[in-house]
């Protein structure tokens, strides 16, 4: 045979394979193909019936059962490919890729013994992106209903989602930086203000056309005075000059 591979090294990848096949042939032999004749679950647990069983109990089968036959297939896959380069190697055909007929490097056969074809060739080239059918709706957090960062102001999953962990959460007072001041402020964001996005909506009122402007006073508004006090301004964005120099209600005139 022509190419990278000698007699010698052919023969050595020919009894590896040999013994891989000889294992996996044992291994069915022991555990039956891992179980897959036998029926779920009576035989594979010896139960009669699993009419009173505890459904953890079932699902704890369930799982050992999906743990089997992915095991098993796995096995067939492997054996199916140390068929297919024995088979090579009685063709004189073993070290050239099957597709395009150039030898393969002596690297790749001595890590994977069973590949027929090169790198570029190899069957599984991408990484598949298929992922469980529950992680749209439960990763990434918010994903689906998340308005940040757009010009959305409406209530969304975060503020669904704070509204009820304020109830309770696996976080906790030792989990903060800062210990909070109040039950009600150890969860999330417990600061975020939801439904407004300026303090002041959350106490200014209008009429329809948008004037008539009146203030009522609550909570939220002592709470922002006392933060214009402690600041020693008069707005969220400075001080206002008087009227007389600046009509800042005024329309420009031209």
């Amino acid at each position: 045979m022509d190419g990278l591979l000698n007699a010698q090294q052919i023969e050595t990848f020919r009894s590896e394979m040999l013994e891989m096949k000889k294992n996996i042939e044992q291994r069915w032999e022991q555990n039956e193909h891992f179980g897959i004749g036998r029926a779920f679950i009576q035989e594979s647990s010896g139960e009669l019936s699993n009419y009173d069983n505890h459904p953890g109990d079932n699902a704890t089968e369930l799982y050992e059962r999906e743990k089997d036959i992915a095991l098993n297939d796995h096995a067939e896959e492997e054996y199916e490919d140390i068929k297919r380069a024995l088979e090579a190697i009685e063709k004189g055909t073993y070290g050239k890729c099957e597709v395009c007929g150039i030898d393969i490097p002596f690297d790749r056969l001595d890590i994977i013994p069973t590949a027929t074809t090169c790198k570029d060739h190899s069957p599984e080239q991408a990484v598949s992106t298929d992922r469980p059918v529950e992680e749209d709706v439960l990763s990434p957090p918010f994903s689906r209903f998340f308005y940040d960062g757009e010009d959305v102001v409406a209530y969304d999953a975060e503020d669904s989602y704070q509204d009820v962990s304020r109830y309770g959460s696996s976080d906790g007072p030792s989990d903060f930086y800062e210990s909070p001041d109040h039950y009600n402020d150890t969860y999330i964001n417990s600061d975020e203000q939801v439904g407004y996005v300026e303090s002041f909506e959350n106490f200014i009122g209008t009429d329809m056309e948008g004037k008539e402007i009146k203030i009522y006073p609550n909570e939220e508004h002592e709470q922002y005075e006392d933060a214009l006090d402690e600041e020693g301004i008069m707005t969220t964005f400075g001080d206002l000059l008087p009227y007389e120099k600046d009509p800042y209600t005024a329309k420009d005139e031209e």
